[in-house]
């Protein structure tokens, strides 16, 4: 399993747009991608669970890839939040 935190740097934190863009982002990949932030986790493959974390600008979230392709989609998902969250 491949783990990393990143902070939210966009002033709007996660919202709709980006949240679908990352979900396009993470179906690509057969690993299980999932956001955590506070205790609460949700599917980084399901809209609604990604909107339901409530991200805000300057919050941590953990994402944990876990699967045949996980060092690829960590890469991925890394690199899509730095481009757009």
């Amino acid at each position: 399993m491949k783990e990393f935190q990143y902070t939210i740097t966009d002033q709007q934190g996660i919202h709709a747009r980006p949240a679908g863009m990352l979900v396009k982002e993470a179906a690509k990949y057969q690993s299980s991608i999932t956001i955590e932030k506070d205790g609460k986790t949700g599917d980084a493959k399901r809209i609604f669970a990604v909107m339901a974390l409530g991200a805000k600008c300057g919050n941590t979230i953990t994402v944990k890839v876990d699967g045949a392709d996980e060092a690829e989609a960590a890469a991925a998902i890394e690199s899509f939040l730095k481009a757009n969250l």
